[in-house]
C-alpha cells in the first residue's frame, strides 16, 4: 500500500509532529504538515531545517542532503490539500474529541483508502475509529520522543484496524529505520503500561519518607541499572505529562491498584512544579544532589567472613544480583542478605540475629554502588561489620530505612509482573514487550527476560512478601508468573 513515494501527511507540528515528518521526509517521502495554528507549521520546517544543520556541522550530514530533506516538506494551509496523502498521521493534543474530529474531517478530504494512524500515547485506538467511515483503516504508530532518534514505534490495533494496515504501517517503520513492536490498544499501550511501575514504586518510597529522592534515583541508576532515576526521569517529563499518564492508565483500568497515582506527584502539578521546564520538580534545576555516601570506616568496624552460602560468585560474578538471589554471607554474628521482601527487621526476628539486607544489583561489577538497610534490633557495630565489608570491595554504600524488598528489586518484581499481565492479556508477544521496553525506555532488559533470569521463583517470592506487607492488592502476582513459576520448579526436578 504504502510506497518509499508515497505522501505522508503529517497534523499537529508540535515536537511529535516535526520530529515525524522530519523521519518520513528523511526516508524520502514527500511531507505535508498541517497545523490549526496559522503559522506554525512553517515554523516547524524552519526548526527541522535548524535542527539538520547541527548534523551538517557536526558532519554528520552533507549540505546538499540537508537541502532535499528540507525540500520535501511543505506546510498545508488547508486540510483538502491533504487529498492525495496515502498515509496521514495525527499528532494532535492527546483529548479524543479532538482527534475525533480531525479524522472525521479527513476522510470527507481523503480517499476511502488513505490510511489514518494516531500517535496517541495513551487514547484507545478503538475509540478513535469509532466515529470514522471506513474505521479499518485507522490504526496507531505511538513514535518515542524524539522521534528522529528513538528507534521504537508502537504498531497499534483497534478493534476494527484491517490487518493489511498494520502490515503496511509495520513495513514503513522497518522502511524508516524503526524498530515497530505490534500491539492491541488496551490503556497505555506497551511501554507507558509496562513502565508504571518504574515511576510508581519510587513516589511510594518517597511518600513513606525511606530515603531522600536523590537516594532513590542513585539506588535505580546505579544498582539497577537504569539509565536515570525514576524521580529525576519524571522531571525531565515534564511532572504534569507523567502525572497525566499515570491517571489515564488508572482510569482506563477501572481504577486497577497497581496504577495508583502518587499524592505527592499531584501537588507538584497544583504546585506548578514542573521540573525541568519550570526550574523545580522534584528537584531544583540543573541537579546538583550531594548524596549521602557514608564515611569509609576504620579496619576496627571489619569482621571476619565465617560463611559463604548459595551458589558461588558472590563476589566476582559478573551479574551479582542474580548469583545471590539464595546467597548469603555470615560476618560474625550479622547475617547479610539480598532482600527477598521482607523487612530486615522481620528477617532479623525470624532468625534470632542481626540482619543486614541488600538491594538487588544488576551487575556488581560496573555498579559504584550498594544500598542496604539494617534490622532495628541491630547495633550500630553490628550494621557497620556489613558497611566496611562492602567498602572493601570499593563499593560506595548508601543506607535507607528498613524497608521491604528495598527499591530496585521491588521495582524490577512489579515490572516483570506486569509485563507479565501484558503478555497473558494478548497486548504483545513476548518479544515485542521485551523489545518495547529496551527501546523505548532504554531499560538494561526486557522485564521478561529479566524475570526469567533472576528466577520466577524469586519475583514471586518478592512480590508474595510484599503483598503479606502492605495487605494490598497492588502486589497481587499475575496468574502467568505463578505458571512460570511452576514450571521453573518442574524443570529443577
Amino acid at each position: 500500500m504504502l510506497t518509499p513515494q508515497s505522501i505522508i501527511a503529517v497534523i499537529g507540528s508540535g515536537t511529535m509532529g516535526a520530529g515525524i515528518a522530519q523521519v518520513a521526509a528523511q526516508a524520502g517521502h514527500p511531507v505535508k504538515i498541517y497545523d490549526i495554528q496559522p503559522d506554525a507549521a512553517v515554523r516547524a520546517i524552519d526548526g527541522i531545517a535548524t535542527a539538520l544543520s547541527a548534523r551538517v556541522a557536526k558532519g554528520k550530514l552533507t549540505e546538499s542532503e540537508k537541502n532535499a530533506v528540507v525540500n520535501r516538506l511543505t506546510a498545508a494551509q488547508e486540510l483538502n490539500e491533504l487529498a492525495d496523502a496515502a498515509l496521514v498521521i495525527e499528532a494532535a493534543a492527546e483529548q479524543i474529541d479532538i482527534k475525533q474530529a480531525i479524522f472525521r474531517d479527513l476522510a470527507t478530504v481523503c480517499s476511502a483508502e488513505t490510511i489514518f494512524a494516531s500517535n496517541t500515547s495513551s487514547i484507545s485506538i478503538t475509540a478513535i475509529a469509532s466515529g470514522v467511515p471506513h474505521p479499518q483503516r485507522v490504526a496507531g504508530l505511538h513514535f518515542f520522543n524524539p522521534a528522529p532518534v528513538m528507534k521504537l514505534v508502537e504498531v497499534v490495533s483497534g478493534l476494527e484496524t484491517a490487518p493489511a494496515v498494520l502490515e503496511s504501517l509495520t513495513s514503513l517503520a522497518l522502511r524508516w529505520g524503526k524498530q515497530p513492536v505490534r500491539c492491541h490498544s488496551t490503556p497505555g499501550f506497551i511501554v507507558n503500561r509496562v513502565a508504571r511501575p518504574f515511576y510508581s514504586e519510587a513516589w511510594r518510597a518517597l511518600e513513606e519518607q525511606i530515603a531522600p529522592a536523590g537516594v532513590i534515583d542513585a539506588a535505580l541508576r546505579d544498582c539497577g541499572g537504569f539509565p536515570m532515576g525514576p524521580l529525576a526521569l519524571t522531571d525531565l517529563i515534564g511532572q504534569d505529562v507523567n502525572f497525566a499518564v499515570t491517571c489515564s492508565v488508572f482510569n482506563g483500568f477501572w481504577q486497577e491498584r497497581r496504577f495508583l497515582p502518587s499524592l505527592i506527584q499531584q501537588e507538584l502539578v497544583l504546585g506548578k512544579r514542573l521540573g525541568k521546564k519550570t526550574g523545580q520538580g522534584v528537584y531544583r534545576w540543573p541537579i546538583n544532589e550531594e548524596l549521602p555516601y557514608l564515611a569509609a570506616l576504620p579496619a576496627s568496624a571489619g569482621a571476619q567472613l565465617i560463611e559463604r552460602h548459595g551458589r558461588a560468585g558472590w563476589l566476582n560474578n559478573s551479574n551479582f544480583g542474580d548469583s545471590v538471589t539464595d546467597s548469603w554471607l555470615q560476618l560474625d554474628e550479622v547475617r547479610v542478605e539480598v532482600t527477598q521482601g521482607e523487612t530486615a527487621t522481620q528477617l532479623a526476628k525470624r532468625l534470632n540475629c542481626p540482619v543486614v539486607l541488600i538491594d538487588l544489583i544488576n551487575n556488581w561489577q560496573s555498579s559504584p554502588l550498594v544500598v542496604l538497610a539494617a534490622a532495628a534490633g541491630n547495633t550500630p557495630e553490628q550494621t557497620a561489620k556489613a558497611i566496611h565489608f562492602f567498602q572493601q570491595q570499593g563499593k560506595q554504600v548508601l543506607e535507607i530505612r528498613d524497608y521491604p524488598g528495598l527499591l530496585v528489586w521491588r521495582t524490577v518484581a512489579m515490572l516483570a509482573n506486569e509485563a507479565a499481565d501484558a503478555l497473558q492479556k494478548g497486548v504483545a508477544s513476548e518479544q515485542d514487550i521485551d523489545t518495547a521496553m529496551r527501546l523505548g525506555v532504554n531499560y538494561p532488559r526486557g522485564p521478561l527476560a529479566w524475570g526469567a533470569e533472576l528466577g520466577w521463583q524469586n519475583v514471586l517470592r518478592l512480590l508474595e512478601n510484599l503483598q503479606q506487607h502492605y495487605g494490598e492488592e497492588r502486589y497481587r502476582p499475575t496468574s502467568l508468573l505463578r505458571q512460570r513459576t511452576l514450571l521453573e520448579t518442574q524443570h529443577e526436578h
